[in-house]
């Protein structure tokens, strides 16, 4: 049977209204290079906290905040939590800068909170060394030296933010 377009577009728009509305389940953030992914036996909640918390306890600071899970249930649909968290701190902004202004573009550099079906959460983030990589040509070994300190501060709150 054949039929006509409209109707396979509201068959169509039903479907993806149903599947829309089925509780995603989180998929577990595979390795990749340049990548630091830490599990955690935290849910989602008490890890976004206890970043918050380490990530002032290095004197950083967090400068953005983004995620879909909010305005999801806003719209009625329930999706596990995901929060992308920007930080970083004006004296690394101003070194960075002296060195290559379009290496600034990757600031703040975002850790990821994510939950997993069993509800504990995952901490996830790109090295600030390879964040940068792509600028040292241009800026110097400088630029990586920075990098490499802040490698140190970004695991430094990760260790802290998963501490039991």
């Amino acid at each position: 049977m054949v039929r006509p377009l409209a109707q396979l577009k509201r068959l169509g728009a039903g479907l993806l209204l149903a599947t829309s509305l089925a509780a995603p389940v989180a998929a577990e953030i595979p390795a990749r290079k340049g990548w630091a992914i830490h599990a955690s036996t935290k849910d989602y909640q008490t890890l976004l906290a206890d970043l918050k918390a380490a990530v002032k306890a290095q004197n950083m600071g967090v400068v953005t905040e983004a995620g879909p899970t909010g305005a999801a249930a806003a719209r009625g649909i329930t999706i596990p939590g995901n929060r992308v968290v920007g930080v970083f701190a004006n004296d690394y902004a101003v070194q960075i800068l002296e060195l290559s202004a379009a290496a600034m573009i990757e600031a703040p550099i975002r850790f990821y909170v994510t939950e997993e079906g069993d509800g504990t959460a995952t901490l996830s983030y790109k090295t600030p060394s390879h964040v940068f990589a792509p600028y040292v040509p241009e800026a110097g070994e400088k630029l990586s030296a920075v990098a490499t300190q802040l490698d140190a501060v970004f695991s430094a709150i990760a260790t802290a933010a998963l501490r039991e």
